[in-house]
């Protein structure tokens, strides 16, 4: 089975999970088949993340974003050489059509893909490694098959990322109860405040701070 093959090949390159779903609302034209990928961050750099993120914390999470299209690159030219079509969706891009926006949602993939689900902080919450990841999505025409949605929500409710936000982005809704992300979470409030309080730390904005937080397999009590 190709499934196989594309989850040797990921593991071989130092992915940390890896699933498959059929999305058919992604603008992608017939290439409805998503890969997802996750890579599980470095803890210790987290861990230094206290009241604003670190500089490490804004190198290490540039460095990762560019191993997640580097690695879905190399997918894709694997996949075409077996006479399939590929798309990527980089690993941190905004649509200049989506505010606050890639081109396809690398959260709703991996939700699909049976890796993990969503919690209040509106980050993923992988079904291992909790919310200290980043994720990666590739479209294509090869037909995979994988596990199906994720129905268990690993989110214990206890609002530390809600407390914990200096912007007052993150509005304490759950998953469940959001219809939409802007329910949950105003990406613009909080990138806002990225921009003005954190500018210093390098080009762009990070924070980190409600993934740090975050108790979900992590062992914070």
């Amino acid at each position: 089975m190709l499934e196989n093959e594309i989850k040797e090949f990921l593991f071989s390159k130092g992915v940390s999970d890896v699933g498959f779903s059929y999305i058919d609302n992604a603008d992608t034209g017939d290439l409805k088949y998503a890969v997802s990928i996750v890579i599980r961050l470095s803890d210790a750099i987290i861990d230094e993340i206290d009241s604003a993120p670190t500089p490490t914390y804004f190198n290490h999470y540039r460095t990762v974003n560019a191993f997640i299209d580097r690695t879905l690159l190399e997918l894709g030219m694997l996949l075409q050489s077996k006479g399939y079509r590929y798309i990527t969706v980089a690993g941190s891009q905004s649509m200049p059509d989506k505010a606050f926006s890639g081109r396809y949602s690398h959260k709703e993939a991996a939700h699909k893909a049976g890796l993990g689900n969503i919690g209040k902080n509106c980050l993923f919450l992988h079904k291992k490694f909790g919310a200290r990841v980043r994720l990666g999505t590739l479209f294509t025409d090869c037909e995979l098959h994988g596990d199906g949605i994720s129905e268990d929500n690993p989110c214990i409710n206890c609002d530390k990322c809600v407390k914990a936000c200096p912007s007052g982005a993150i509005l304490g809704v759950s998953f469940e109860n959001a219809k939409v992300r802007e329910d949950m979470f105003s990406p613009a409030i909080c990138s806002e405040y990225m921009k003005k309080a954190y500018q210093k730390i390098g080009r762009g904005a990070v924070c980190g701070i409600c993934m740090k937080v975050c108790p979900v397999y992590n062992g914070i009590e």
